[in-house]
């Protein structure tokens, strides 16, 4: 990557104290920094819209249309229950 694409626009925002420390809170047990821990939240919000086939599942899921019964008494167990 060059360096033009790593480069970060300073900004300023305000927000409620109470959010602020909750955000600092996360980002320390994240251990990264409160900056890139705001980024990622606001990265995730706007660029992680789910897929065709994720949203065709959540619809699904949403109907309630039953997929089954996964057993996990034992691996084979589980993979025939999978159809595996």
């Amino acid at each position: 990557m060059s360096t033009q694409t790593l480069r970060r626009r300073r900004t300023s925002i305000s927000m409620q104290p109470q959010l602020m420390n909750t955000l600092r809170e996360r980002a320390n047990r994240m251990n990264t920094s409160l900056s890139s821990y705001i980024e990622s939240i606001l990265l995730d919000a706007v660029y992680g819209e789910p897929n065709e086939e994720t949203i065709a599942a959540i619809n699904e899921s949403r109907a309630g249309e039953y997929a089954g019964t996964v057993d996990t008494s034992s691996m084979e167990a589980f993979r025939k229950s999978m159809g595996l």
